[in-house]
């Protein structure tokens, strides 16, 4: 039995199809006047950002949208972001998107509300107070930053990726709308799912795992193995559409309070020196992972293999967990989402720089196993 956990849940969370047309009593409550954007290209384009606006514009007036955020953020577009909004006097930041401008929209609103330098606050509770109010609404079944405390954004000088976290930056409100994640592409709905998965995974394996986070984590498992390939094959099915958002969302309130590991610590190094897309690094990273992680707690795996799908009676606790890895991987193949390394550009004279990166990654210190560099360039070298 564990002495002590602590679980909080600070974003108020709101799921209906069409919601984001009707956002005008939900900014009320916020006491905002002068709301800004924060998207990318992609969802104005889409057309997603249309009912966003229409419902905004019932009770706030909108003072900018910043639309170029890229598909790996930067310390230096947060910055461009946070001067646009400062001089545009916004009072509530709206995010709306995928993991980039959602986690974006964060970094904004730290420095819109702090001044300095996005710098100045990296790393975990250097944020001093109370931030901007935000709503994030995501068009991704994902990453879950829309119930977090993080952000992470990357260093273009130093090709990494960079945390920060605090309580302070979970949003105030999270808006789930599947109709704003149906155009998503098959491989975006993909990788974001992945994503997802890979939260749930992690977390429920980590060191700081509770029995809250333990029920959402494996609910989120048993959506995402039940409905992701649907909304890959079928992007118009409006209920798997609809699950993924809220195994996303559950998986993201396990991972603020319980935490990632070994899959996101060599992700995070991916993404920052091959500027690999996050939940497809994750997706590449998770067989191997789990793999390293089931020596320690085997009777975690086997109840992620049953949330997954894979029958346990009668069999040894080995064949179920490696049905369960099976599994994952089969999910992840099923969808269309590369297997190696190798197959998104990766070279195998880097792999050494990236297991030493991921050494030092904060997301690897609540995995349940210690991992020496060697052992993190083997899990690289076998998903090469």
């Amino acid at each position: 039995m564990q002495e002590f956990f602590e679980f909080a849940i600070g974003t108020r969370v709101l799921y209906k199809v069409g919601l984001a047309a009707e956002l005008g009593p939900v900014i009320e409550e916020l006491g905002a006047q002068r709301a800004f954007i924060v998207t990318d290209k992609g969802v104005v384009g889409a057309g997603l950002l249309d009912p966003v606006v229409a419902g905004l514009r019932e009770s706030v007036e909108i003072v900018g949208i910043f639309d170029s955020v890229p598909a790996n953020s930067s310390v230096a577009k947060v910055m461009e972001g946070a001067a646009a909004a400062s001089a545009a006097g916004a009072d509530l930041i709206v995010a709306v998107g995928g993991g980039s401008p959602l986690d974006t929209a964060k970094g904004i609103r730290i420095v819109l509300t702090n001044g300095g330098h996005l710098l100045d606050y990296q790393g975990y509770n250097v944020i001093p107070d109370q931030l901007t109010p935000m709503i994030a609404i995501p068009t991704t079944g994902g990453t879950g930053s829309e119930v977090t405390p993080f952000a992470v954004i990357r260093d273009e000088d130093q090709d990494l990726k960079l945390s920060f976290a605090s309580r302070y930056l979970v949003p105030d409100i999270a808006v789930l709308d599947p109709l704003l994640t149906r155009s998503l592409p098959p491989m975006l709905t993909a990788a974001t799912g992945m994503d997802a998965l890979s939260h749930a995974i992690e977390t429920f394996v980590s060191t700081e795992n509770s029995p809250f986070s333990d029920g959402l984590a494996l609910t989120a498992i048993d959506l995402i193995a039940n409905h992701l390939r649907d909304a890959v094959q079928t992007g118009s099915d409006i209920e798997a559409r609809g699950e993924m958002l809220i195994a996303a969302c559950m998986a993201g309130m396990a991972c603020a309070n319980s935490y990632f590991g070994v899959i996101h610590a060599l992700s995070h190094a991916l993404g920052g020196k091959c500027h690999v897309h996050h939940g497809t690094a994750n997706a590449l990273f998770m067989p191997a992972g789990m793999r390293f992680n089931s020596v320690v707690v085997p009777h975690r795996y086997v109840r992620i293999a049953r949330a997954m799908g894979v029958n346990a009676g009668g069999r040894s606790d080995s064949e179920v967990i490696a049905d369960g890895i099976s599994a994952v991987a089969t999910l992840a193949i099923d969808c269309g989402l590369p297997t190696r390394l190798r197959d998104v550009g990766v070279s195998e004279d880097v792999l050494p720089e990236l297991a030493a990166t991921a050494l030092v990654d904060g997301a690897i210190f609540h995995n349940p196993r210690v991992a020496t560099e060697e052992e993190l360039l083997e899990i690289l070298r076998e998903t090469w």
